[in-house]
């Protein structure tokens, strides 16, 4: 390091990362260097996250995401277009959900199944999404939205092998898999932002502006998102913006 410094060499330094994602070794490694950069990605998908973690003298808050092919590694200069599925059919289960990523938001599919428990304990498994936040949202379902789940396996399921753990996926995490035990489907163009509480409430979320630019230039025509962030809305967008206060108007809003 003090050869580096001296001689003002750019060093990279490889290393691996342990079962719980964390730098394998010493912790004086990570304390070291300035910048710590975290590669990540899924064995069976092509995609790969190139997320900054700690960087000395600037923001940790951008990503940058890649797809492997024959030439190495390439950029990726629109991610939400690959985040979403093409199918152009629509089924019961499915979601466009809005994701920041530092500060660069990211539409991405989410899909729910749910079938009548045969075991007696209900499974809950989620890809890509915590498996407590999955628990905690069935409870809130369960609690205020008046739904039966407690008899139901419930999988969730991030599209493209990303994981999100963004308080504002809550919204469309619930109300897909609510799209699932109802069989009804939220439309393909719609959008879905908000956190849920334990009270049912739908809080208002961060840089509300940027994830509903992102959804309009996606072709995004309806968005689903916390009233109190549309009471705060400069700008105007060529979206239909429905504003809900609690989990059973949000559930109102897409029919059930």
């Amino acid at each position: 390091m003090k050869c580096c410094k001296q001689n003002q060499i750019t060093t990279i330094i490889i290393g691996h990362v342990t079962k719980d994602g964390n730098i394998a070794g010493p912790r004086v490694l990570e304390h070291m260097v300035d910048t710590v950069l975290y590669l990540e990605g899924e064995r069976y998908f092509a995609y790969r996250v190139l997320r900054g973690v700690k960087n000395r003298f600037g923001s940790t808050n951008e990503i940058g995401m890649f797809e492997m092919k024959n030439e190495g590694m390439c950029e990726v200069t629109n991610p939400s277009s690959v985040l979403i599925s093409e199918d152009s059919e629509e089924v019961p289960g499915s979601a466009i959900v809005c994701s920041l990523e530092g500060t660069r938001p990211l539409l991405v599919e989410m899909q729910a199944l749910t079938t009548p428990s045969i075991y007696g304990i209900p499974k809950r498994t989620g890809n890509g999404i915590d498996f407590n936040k999955i628990s905690l949202l069935i409870a809130v379902l369960e609690k205020r939205g008046h739904l039966n789940l407690g008899n139901q396996d419930v999988y969730l399921n991030v599209v493209s092998g990303m994981k999100i753990n963004e308080p504002a996926v809550d919204l469309g995490a619930s109300l897909v898999i609510a799209s699932s035990f109802k069989n009804t489907y939220i439309p393909k163009d719609t959008a879905i932002i908000g956190e849920v509480g334990l009270t049912g409430e739908i809080r208002s979320v961060n840089m509300i502006d940027k994830r509903l630019k992102e959804a309009e230039r996606l072709g995004i025509k309806k968005c689903i998102i916390p009233e109190n962030n549309k009471k705060t809305l400069k700008d105007s967008y060529k979206l239909e913006i429905i504003g809900v206060r609690n989990i059973k108007e949000a559930l109102s809003a897409i029919g059930i």
